[in-house]
């Protein structure tokens, strides 16, 4: 199967905050729940280069315990680990699918996901709701525009240490006497 997906843009989310309803796709508990029991992660658009996004997720997720499986067409081993081309092509089950790809290619990623992966987590500005209630059809749980790293170190990683998910900590200003 090519990974090479042709599809259209979804339309631009409207800049007064009236798009989609992405609450349903941000869950803490299910966050949570999926990266408990996840242990194979596949990262689809996964550069070998140290500075990008996609990479320093990569490296934080292995050296936090996952095996990270590599999907970039171009590449033949990032991370250690050999690359595939396509989520299709992966010839072992993975548990979360984690997408660093234009909105675009969601449809199609969605697609090969179905019956290879329990969860797929679309990044931050990956969003395309339409393809999450694909995959929602498929029995593929979805997470949308949150970073699985952020996620980890809120919810499992060092800054629930510093209070960051007890609400002992904010950024508002006590209300003068």
């Amino acid at each position: 199967m090519s990974s090479v997906i042709a599809c259209e843009l979804p339309p631009p989310l409207p800049a007064d905050g009236s798009g989609p309803d992405l609450g349903q796709y941000q869950d803490a508990g299910t966050i949570r729940r999926l990266l408990t029991s996840a242990r194979t992660v596949a990262v689809v658009g996964l550069s070998p280069k140290e500075l990008r996004a996609s990479y320093f997720v990569g490296f934080y997720l292995q050296r936090n315990g996952y095996r990270v499986v590599p999907v970039n067409p171009r590449e033949k081993e990032i991370l250690g680990e050999q690359c595939y081309p396509s989520v299709a092509a992966i010839e072992e089950p993975v548990d979360i699918v984690n997408v660093f790809r234009a909105p675009a290619a969601v449809p199609g990623i969605v697609e090969e996901c179905a019956g290879r992966a329990k969860a797929i987590w679309l990044q931050y500005g990956v969003i395309h709701p339409e393809a999450a209630e694909r995959a929602r059809e498929l029995g593929i749980e979805v997470v949308m525009d949150r970073c699985m790293k952020v996620e980890h170190a809120r919810h499992l990683g060092r800054l629930h240490w510093l209070g960051f998910t007890t609400r002992r900590i904010t950024a508002r200003r006590p209300e003068a006497p």
